[in-house]
This record gives C-alpha cells, structure tokens and sequence, in this order.
C-alpha cells in the first residue's frame, strides 16, 4: 500500500464523474466535539397495523396493499415526477427552464416491517433483484421513459420516513446529472479503448487486493479508489453488461449474496442498523446501443466515526469539492474485517 496516501494530503480522480476528492488522512484522529445522531433501538413488529407499506393495509390514497409473500411494486402515491404533465420550454435569456415527465414507483422489499436488506435471506433479496430487472424493463420500454433510476434510502438520517425495508424507481425522459457525467466519461473511454471503463478499474483492484472487501464468481464489492463517503461502497460486475437485465439468475443470486455481505458488515460495523442511501447506475433505456455502460450499484452511509457520529458535507464540500478523512484503504480493512 502507498503510504504517502496514508500519511499526506491529496486529491482522488473519479473517473466515472470526472471530478476530485480532497483525501486528509491526518484529520482522523481529531477529536469530535460536534453534533451527535440519536441511535433507535427499537425492536419493530413483523407488521405494523399503522404502516402504509404492510400487508394488508391501507395507503394515503385509499388503496389496500395485496398480502404481498415477497416484493411488492405500486405507483408513488407522491410521485415527484408526472407522467402527464404539461409539455413546455422556458428560455427566457437566462432563464432557462422545460417540462420533465417520469413514472415512480415504491418497491417493498419485504412483507416483514422489522427487517431490511441485511436482515432478509440471499434468496429473499433475489426476489427483490429479480423485481429490479422486470422494472427496469417495462418501465424503460414506456415512450419517453429514457432513464430508470433504482434507489434506497435507509434510516432516518438519510431522510426516509417509513422504516418498513423499502427502495424507490424513479424513470423520467431525460438523464440526471450523475448519470450524464459517468454516461459521457465511459463513452469516451470506450470509444478509445475498446472496452469497458470500469471494467479495467476492476482488473488494476483485484491485482491490487487493497480496497477489496468481498468477491464471488460474479461481482466484487470494493470501496472505490475515489470514494467520498466514509464507508462508501460498490458493487461491479466482473463480467461486462451494461445493464441489470443481463444477468442470469445465477447471476442474480450471486449479486444478492453481494448485497447481503456488504450491508451485513454495514450493520456490525457500528452494531447499529447501518443508514445509506443505494442506487444502481446502468444503461439508459433510450434504445440506444450503450454499450459503453458498465452498471454498478454505489452505497452512500454517513457514518463517520460511530453509530451517532455522522459525516455532513458543509463548508470546503459545499463551497469547493468534497473531503474525506479516512481513507478508502482503512475503511477497505475494517469492513473486511466484519465479513
């Protein structure tokens, strides 16, 4: 391992995003005198009568929820994104503006209120990919549907509002920002190279072995090399496909033991229920050849230091680029420690 990435201050390369970390590995062991999360240790029931998302029960709108065994998919009854909305364009100098329509939807991963990814069985969380891939698939073959956006935010202090273990999809006719960037820099490098963009990085980390946490026959969980969040994780195919659907359901299986280690080790990091906020980055559904796109599924958890210590990004982050203090190599060990 490089010590001076250890020891000194310095600057990581995103190559999907094309943007710089500032690393400050000599901030770690200031001492903290700031605000502190509250932890729950709430032992939640099976069901919860009052739960939106439980079996059985009713939501906002008035529709009663199916005794759903595994994943269950409805439409946002508060979507941010309309699918009929009005079509229009403002470009008004500097003012600029124009309509946005998307369908959203609520995936419950689980009928059990008191579980989350961690919690489920291998078998159980298949069920959930295998839900993403048929999502994924019918929601992008909607005309004007050009980006599936598959996301779960977990605990209260990434803002969700319901703990019953559940993700969202957002689709919409255009790509969002962190789509477009990664979008732009693996077509350049593909155009180039030939091949995958993150596929390459994947083959320079398992000859590496430093940020490595977890690996099958299929996927390999790492902490990237540009990793902003202090535990920051993701989850890459070995093999090269640009989208969810190219996965067999070996495959799939595969990918759920991915995710069942990783968020595993979240929760005993800590030993609290571990906060994130997850997506998967694949292919737009803009029946475009895309195979430049590699798709991955990123983890993004706040903690810092402890189950109350979180990391804000304020100040320099806002104002300048972002900045972490352990790095990713150090955070590669302790979570592989936990598996």
């Amino acid at each position: 391992m490089n010590t001076d990435l250890q020891d000194f201050s310095h600057k990581r390369f995103n190559i999907l995003t094309g943007e710089w970390v500032l690393v400050s590995p000599h901030r770690a062991k200031r001492p903290w005198q700031g605000q502190n999360e509250a932890t729950s240790n709430e032992i939640r029931p099976a069901h919860d009568p009052t739960c939106y998302l439980c079996a059985g029960n009713t939501r906002i709108n008035g529709e009663i929820n199916p005794d759903y065994k595994n994943a269950f998919v409805f439409t946002n009854d508060f979507a941010a994104l309309q699918k009929d909305s009005k079509t229009f364009k403002i470009n008004d100098g500097l003012l600029q503006a124009q309509s946005e329509t998307g369908i959203c939807k609520v995936i419950c991963f689980s009928p059990d209120h008191s579980k989350s990814l961690a919690d489920m069985a291998i078998e159980s969380i298949q069920k959930v990919v295998e839900t993403w891939q048929y999502e994924y698939e019918n929601i992008g073959k909607n005309e004007g549907i050009n980006y599936v956006q598959i996301f779960e935010n977990k605990g209260a202090v990434m803002g969700c509002s319901n703990p019953h273990p559940h993700g969202q999809i957002w689709s919409q006719s255009t790509l969002p920002n962190e789509v477009d960037k990664k979008d732009k820099h693996q077509q350049v490098y593909f155009n180039k190279n030939k091949t995958s963009l993150l596929g390459d990085y994947l083959q320079q980390e398992l000859e590496k072995q430093e940020r490595i946490i977890f690996e099958n026959d299929s996927f390999v969980v790492l902490i990237p090399f540009w990793a902003v969040w202090p535990f920051e994780a993701m989850i890459v195919p070995k093999k090269h496909q640009k989208d969810i659907l190219c996965m067999n359901g070996e495959e799939a299986s595969l990918f759920a033991e991915a995710i069942s280690v990783l968020t595993k080790a979240y929760d005993a990091l800590f030993n609290t229920s571990f906060p994130y906020s997850s997506g998967i980055h694949q292919a737009p559904t803009n029946n475009e050849d895309n195979s430049h796109w590699h798709w991955h599924m990123s983890f993004y958890p706040p903690l810092l230091r402890s189950a109350t210590v979180k990391k804000f990004m304020v100040g320099y982050e806002m104002f300048g680029s972002p900045q972490r203090d352990i790095t990713a190599e150090i955070a590669t060990q302790r979570l592989k420690e936990l598996i």
